[in-house]
Order: structure tokens, then sequence, then C-alpha cells
């Protein structure tokens, strides 16, 4: 149970190009992998991440062109965090109102400084001041200094009616305890150095969500291998009567998805194998990598994607994009 925590978290989104320049050139991610959804080739969906794709430091896109914004609801991920060493926050202030990014003012949540800011698409999310974690490895890019980049998630905060149910499985299935709570959040911890939080916000009764871009698809949970998840699979059943899909190969970990309590699609992925089975690391995000079963029709693909980069990956041929985010795990790739 020491690498528990939380392994990604998959986010629908609108135009690609515009969110590759926002994740990578705004907060200065790696895009670690460029693949396609598994249930819809005409559709990328994005990885991106640290330098070597560190489950925990992970957040991926579904990006459909025309997709309709989402709207915020009652079981449903509300905000995703990620980790600023805490001298850094002033440095984020300022980047964001330069480059014309919304955000909040600064807020404190448990004792620790907090930026909230949204991406294009509106994702609600955060930058949390940290302190102690200056020295740790960083991946820089955009332009941000070394010392004030990103160092993987910090958390994720569910808006649920009701924190009991959900908080049960993440303490007995999902390697968490319930560490603090604060008004209406109670804050659950894995102990992992990054991706280890998750904070319920139980509001009772509340409008129900849309999903549409902007919206947390899924939230996925690390198991370090198919034993584990196994087991873990094995304990949702018999201790919280909760079914999971059959394990389904994603290429760079292997997963299985479930409705938790709350309505949230969780997930769980194993660490392995990673994101090198197919790209060294040096090579990571550099080219379109297919699954198997598409390879055959890479040139069609390719031709039907929308640039990324400002080029065309091979025509000017339209997109096959289906235009409507993708509801259950078990199909959205």
């Amino acid at each position: 149970m020491t690498n528990r925590g939380i392994h990604h978290v998959s986010v629908i989104a609108g135009a690609a190009a515009r969110n590759v320049a926002f994740y990578t050139g705004v907060l200065g991610l790696r895009l670690v992998k460029k693949t396609v959804n598994f249930d819809d080739s005409g559709a990328y969906h994005l990885y991106y991440g640290d330098e070597t794709g560190t489950p925990g430091s992970i957040i991926t896109f579904f990006p459909w062109e025309n997709v309709a914004p989402g709207r915020l609801g009652i079981g449903e991920t509300q905000e995703t965090a990620f980790r600023v060493p805490q001298g850094a926050i002033g440095y984020w202030t300022h980047r964001f109102i330069d480059k014309g990014v919304a955000h909040e003012r600064l807020e404190k949540r448990f004792g620790e400084t907090v930026l909230p800011f949204r991406d294009p698409d509106g994702t609600r999310l955060a930058l949390v001041a940290v302190p102690g974690i200056e020295a740790e490895p960083a991946y820089v890019a955009g332009g941000i200094p070394a010392e004030n980049a990103l160092r993987g998630l910090h958390s994720v905060s569910l808006l649920l009616e009701d924190a009991g149910p959900t908080g049960a499985i993440l303490t007995d299935v999902l390697g968490f305890r319930q560490s603090a709570s604060e008004g209406f959040l109670t804050r659950f911890d894995s102990g992992a150095p990054f991706g280890g939080i998750v904070d319920i916000r139980a509001v009772g009764d509340f409008l129900k969500p849309r999903q549409g871009g902007g919206s947390v698809h899924h939230v996925a949970f690390r198991a370090a291998d198919d034993a584990e998840e196994a087991a873990m699979v094995e304990r949702l059943a018999e201790n919280h009567g909760v079914t999971t899909t059959e394990p389904l190969d994603r290429n760079y970990f292997r997963s299985v998805y479930f409705r938790e309590p709350g309505h949230v699609l969780f997930e769980i992925a194993t660490d392995i194998p990673g994101f090198t089975v197919d790209e060294t690391m040096a090579e990571l995000g550099g080219s379109l990598q297919l699954p198997a079963q598409f390879e055959p029709f890479r040139e069609r693909i390719e031709a039907a994607l929308p640039p990324i980069d400002g080029r065309p990956n091979q025509s000017d041929a339209g997109s096959a994009f289906d235009d409507r985010p993708a509801d259950e795990g078990s199909s959205a790739g």
C-alpha cells in the first residue's frame, strides 16, 4: 500500500490546440503522451505531467472541438489542485495576471495558501503553496523558473451530498485516512508525497451536474500492480457492495472503473507499465501513439485529428469528432 494516492485526473476539454497551449505554455507541464480516445479515434487523449510522467503528477484531457460547457453539480469533482513551493505563489499570481488567466483571490484551506483559477474551458483548478518542496525535481518549460515550477498534483475536491459513504471507500479500499475537517470540508490523506489528498465538500442536496467542457470525467487512484488492483476490487465488492468494470488495458496502465456512492466516476489504475512502453523518456509526447487496434488506420486517423502545434498532422481533412463527452469510464479510453 505504499503507492496509494491519486494516479491521474481526466477532464473533458474543447479545442485541443488551446488545451496544449495552456497546459504546456502557461502551466509549464510536459505533454507526456499524445494518443487517442479508445472509443473515439477521431478525438485525442492528451496526458500532461512531470518529466517522467510519474503517477500523481498526471492530468489528462479528452478534447472535443465543439463540446458544450459543463455545469458543476452534486456528485462531481469540483477542483483539481497542483503543488507549488511556498515561495512561488506570488510568481503565479503575477503570471496569471500577465497571461490573462481567470483566477480568484488567495485563500486559506487547512492552513495552506491556495490560488484558485480556471483554464480556458472553465476547468476548476488551484495551486497550493506547500512548504519544504523546493528541492524536489521539477520539469521546467514555458519560461518558468525551476524554483516556481509545478510539482505534481496536490489534491482533488469532490462535491457530494454526504461525505460518509465515499469516505469509507477512500479509507477502507483506496489507502487514505481521514485527517482533518474545516467547515463543510473533510480531508482524506494517503501520505503519498504528491497526489495524496482528497477533500470532500459535503453540501447536502444540490444542483445536478451536466458534463461538458471543463468537467472532470473521472479520478483515478493508484494500485502498484494487477494483484493489488484485484485485491482492491475484491474489497470494494465484499465490504461496500460496489462492483467494477472488467480490467481494461489502457496501454500505460490497466484500469477498472466504478461509481462511488456519491456518483463520482472513480478508476483504479496500475502504476505499471508506465509511459515509456512505446516512447523513450526523451521522446515522451513527441509523436502520436495509437492503440494496436487503431494502428492499421493511422493515416486516416492522423488526417482527421486537428492540429495541436499549428500544423495539420497530414492533411486538412475534417475531424471525426463525436462532439459528445463519454459518460462511463469503460468508454472513455
